[in-house]
């Protein structure tokens, strides 16, 4: 992607908002330009015969309409061009934000959070000035240099040439000192994404660093990137502190050749008073497009280096998507689900996560899954609602293969809760109606209920509207866990998919939770996850994993006949519980 390809489609839709704010600014520069004429005469008119004290004031007057003139044109194109800059920035966020929501689990295991806030704030604030004051900045420059040299090579030519003289070498400066602008400010922008990332981290794990005492560790790590980003920021002011001051330099040189041999050639008579006074007047105006020319260097490496990093984020291509082969005729799916010969690994040289995994489940039936850590319970399920890619021809949902069915329809058609449940800075009440915004307090009351945890939610003051805090961190980790199966029931997903989602919840409350899926899900396919045998004994069909293939299957009786691997776990199971309750 070329650096600038991702703007040019808001600079085309906006184009004739751009030409009406640059016609206002040249309407701007016009009125600027004129000033200095009018000095010019009403001082080389002084003394004259005929011209009185009510001349001089007319002369104010002109100027005063001017000034006032120029006053609402430049309110008009920074309404114009500025106002455009923001909206090229909500533009640009709005297609960062949707990206981002294509790409797949993998490139946010390998991102940091601090990093990608750091491309939606910082960056593209950056771009926003380039593109705002930056681009108004680089007109004014063309048009201001332009009608100055016009205007001072009118009143002398030859003192024109002679001011000029210095003024190609902030060009030579430019060549030289513009790639190390940008290297410069492209670490600044590194640096404030690792400190973004490194704060933002720090806060939502302060009350770990606080359980730890590791308070004295996290604020020498802060210290550190802190360092780091004000030793990025020296750098670049350091380029630009050599880069200015060197502009003002030359410009000082042509100002000192202008005072010499205007001053002369004003003296001898060559050029009148008011003709030197206009065209130190112009060469004033021509130091501005000289001065802005290093502030828009600045700016356009700045806004640059940060459009870089964003279309780094753009050319990332999600690895899940709609295939070819969708089938976007397809409105529902039933909930049956056909498993066959399923291995699967996260890459060529990783290891084998699943091992030739075979299994069916008709509509409206109860899938649990069981197994020691690491088995591959979950890797199942994430293939399921595609957040890996699977296999092709291993998965097949009402006799679909999985990759004819369309994103959008197999992942409104299934519905996960995971064991590391996220809730948002919400009432629990829209937390629970997530999935469907338009659900009525009834519906979100009953899917509380048949979550058992509809008393609890009463018992805060605020019941159904009391704010849950950041990631739900107010409420215990078993609330959580209710809250999102509450959510998960709203929708009433065709397939529901528990993912050892009572972990955290005791047995009494999850078998009551479970008696209610059975109840409320009648016709509908659940997939439970578990570690304890006594979320499991009502499904209809159990596999047993171990070392990422499936070793046994059946219901819970069938299973605990066959005396292997189910009925080890059972009776583990069975004496921690009699432990437990002695103790």
């Amino acid at each position: 992607m070329r650096t600038f390809d991702a703007v040019i489609p808001y600079l085309k839709s906006s184009w004739k908002q751009i030409s009406v704010g640059l016609f206002v600014l040249v309407i701007v520069d016009g009125l600027q330009v004129i000033i200095p004429k009018v000095i010019q005469k009403t001082i080389d008119s002084i003394g004259l015969e005929g011209y009185t004290q009510s001349d001089i004031l007319k002369s104010s007057l002109i100027i005063v309409a001017l000034a006032a003139g120029m006053v609402v044109m430049r309110y008009i194109w920074r309404m114009l061009i500025v106002g455009n800059s923001w909206v090229i920035e909500r533009g640009l966020r709005q297609k960062y934000y949707d990206h981002l929501l294509l790409l797949s689990r993998n490139f946010f295991n390998k991102s940091k959070i601090g990093d990608l806030m750091a491309l939606a704030t910082n960056d593209l604030n950056a771009v926003r000035m380039l593109f705002g004051m930056g681009f108004i900045a680089g007109a004014d420059i063309i048009l201001m240099a332009t009608a100055s040299f016009v205007f001072m090579a009118t009143i002398n030519l030859k003192l024109t040439l002679y001011a000029v003289i210095p003024l190609p070498l902030i060009t030579i400066i430019m060549v030289f000192v513009g790639p190390l602008l940008r290297k410069s400010f492209h670490r600044v922008q590194e640096t404030f994404a690792k400190l973004s990332g490194m704060i933002q981290e720090s806060i939502s794990g302060v009350r770990v660093i606080k359980a730890f005492a590791q308070e004295k560790p996290e604020l020498d790590k802060m210290e550190s990137f802190s360092k780091q980003y004000v030793k990025a920021n020296i750098t670049a002011a350091k380029v630009s502190g050599v880069f200015h001051p060197m502009i003002d330099l030359i410009i000082s040189f042509s100002m000192v050749l202008v005072l010499i041999l205007g001053g002369h050639a004003a003296i001898k008579g060559e050029i009148t008073i008011g003709e030197f006074i206009a065209f130190f007047s112009y060469l004033g105006m021509l130091v501005w497009p000289m001065i802005a020319t290093g502030f828009i260097v600045s700016m356009y490496q700045r806004g640059t280096a940060s459009l870089n990093r964003l279309n780094e984020i753009w050319e990332t291509q999600p690895e899940i998507y709609d295939e070819e082969t969708a089938d976007f005729s397809l409105k529902e799916l039933a909930g049956s689900i056909e498993v066959k010969g399923l291995n699967f690994q996260y890459n060529e040289k990783g290891p084998i996560i699943l091992r030739d995994i075979n299994f069916e489940i008709e509509k409206g039936k109860t899938l649990a899954i069981c197994g020691r850590t690491a088995s591959g319970k979950s890797s199942i399920v994430d293939l399921l609602v595609r957040v890996y890619n699977p296999p092709k021809g291993a998965i097949f949902i009402d006799g679909q293969e999985i990759y004819n069915i369309p994103l959008e329809l197999l992942r409104k058609s299934i519905v996960m809760v995971p064991q590391d449940v996220f809730l948002f800075s919400d009432t629990i009440a829209n937390n629970i109606a997530l999935g469907k915004p338009n659900a009525s307090l009834e519906e979100i009351h009953n899917a509380a209920k048949y979550a058992a945890i509809y008393d609890e939610i009463l018992e805060f003051n605020q019941g159904f509207d009391t704010i849950v805090g950041e990631r739900g961190v107010t409420l215990s980790g078993g609330q959580k866990q209710r809250v999102a199966i509450a959510r998960s029931l709203v929708t009433d997903p065709e397939i529901l998919i528990l993912d050892d989602a009572l972990s955290a919840v005791d047995t009494k409350t999850e078998n009551q939770i479970l008696n209610h899926l059975i109840n409320v899900r009648s016709g509908k396919t659940t997939i439970i996850i578990a570690h304890r045998i006594s979320a499991l004994h009502q499904a209809d069909k159990i596999l047993v994993l171990q070392k990422q293939t499936i070793v046994e299957s059946g219901s819970h009786d069938e299973l605990l006949a066959l005396n292997g691997a189910y009925h080890d776990l059972y009776e583990k199971q069975k004496i921690q519980e009699r432990l437990e309750g002695k103790e």
